[in-house]
């Protein structure tokens, strides 16, 4: 499997620190979790990413947004050779 390395390879802390609770949906009380799919290419770009089950246009563009504005994953490895995965990462938006 592609691993995430930046910010010591710590996958939910780069998403609390850089996603933005969008205004409208805050202001709604829209909460829940936004799972969303992507491919990470041999070079650790993450490519073709979309929501596969969304909870809010708002929530789910800024999941969007987040992962498409994240650094170079590590490419998966399958029999010692450097391959594209598609991976699934669930967003959570919480209210305090």
């Amino acid at each position: 499997m592609p691993e995430f390395i930046a910010e010591g390879g710590d996958l939910s802390k780069y998403i609390t620190t850089h996603i933005h609770y969008p205004y409208d949906a805050k202001k709604e009380g829209i909460q829940g979790r936004v799972i969303c799919q992507f491919i990470v290419t041999e070079t650790g770009i993450l490519i073709d990413v979309q929501v596969v089950r969304g909870i809010d246009p708002n929530l789910d563009k800024e999941a969007i947004r987040m992962i498409m504005n994240m650094p170079r994953w590590k490419p998966g490895r399958q029999m010692n050779q450097i391959v594209k995965v598609k991976y699934t990462l669930p967003v959570n938006f919480r209210l305090q």
